[in-house]
């Protein structure tokens, strides 16, 4: 999560290793007041980050059409679309992608497929 000056949370990420080399995005959110001031950037940053100390090379994350600023964010974040979809409760899930600096692989079952959730504090 991030927390703004007021201690109040700003926004939250969460993420988990899927399979060797392979982690996800999920839960991406920022309070309304405090979009535009780089949270969102903070938070992709740092769980990339993240995913990459774990020996993750690729990263994925899901949205919807609607969310048309969540998919805005993506591709500015650098992030494609891999061309998957799954159906959302009659929407289409699309599946965007990014390719992370190359890292040392990860030995064969050793992934680690816990989950995390992060804290970025902004003042």
């Amino acid at each position: 999560m991030a927390v703004h000056s007021r201690e109040q949370v700003a926004g939250t990420i969460a993420w988990n290793v899927v399979g060797l080399e392979e982690g996800h995005l999920r839960g991406m959110a920022v309070l309304p007041l405090m979009r535009g001031s780089g949270i969102a950037s903070q938070l992709l940053s740092r769980a990339e980050s993240e995913l990459q100390q774990r020996k993750c090379t690729r990263v994925t994350l899901d949205t919807t059409e609607p969310l048309l600023r969540a998919m805005r964010s993506c591709e500015k974040h650098d992030y494609r679309r891999s061309g998957k979809t799954k159906d959302f409760f009659g929407m289409p899930l699309i599946e965007y992608q990014k390719t992370l600096l190359q890292g040392v692989s990860t030995p064969a079952g050793a992934e680690d497929k816990s989950s995390y959730c992060l804290a970025v504090c902004s003042t």
